[in-house]
């Protein structure tokens, strides 16, 4: 397993668009990946589960993969957050 902690930076947080951006990164990998936020720990693969976790604008998570291609499944998704998940 390989984690990492990034702040969320886009204006609005982890809302629809974002969110399904994250989503869609997140099903090209084998892998397991969620994300730590507070005490809750969301399934990055869907929707509803990273809406659920109300992530904010500066707020930090905790990025989780496990799996065959864990490594690469958490560069490409740091690396769509640093980007701002299309916004």
């Amino acid at each position: 397993m390989v984690s990492q902690k990034i702040v969320i930076k886009n204006p609005t947080g982890l809302h629809l668009r974002p969110a399904g951006i994250l989503c869609k990164e997140a099903m090209e990998f084998k892998s397991l990946i969620t994300f730590r936020f507070r005490e809750n720990t969301a399934n990055a693969k869907s929707v509803l589960s990273v809406l659920g976790a109300c992530v904010k604008s500066g707020d930090e998570i905790e990025l989780m993969c496990e799996g065959e291609d864990e490594e690469e499944a958490l560069k490409a998704l740091i690396t769509a957050i640093e980007n701002g998940l299309g916004e």
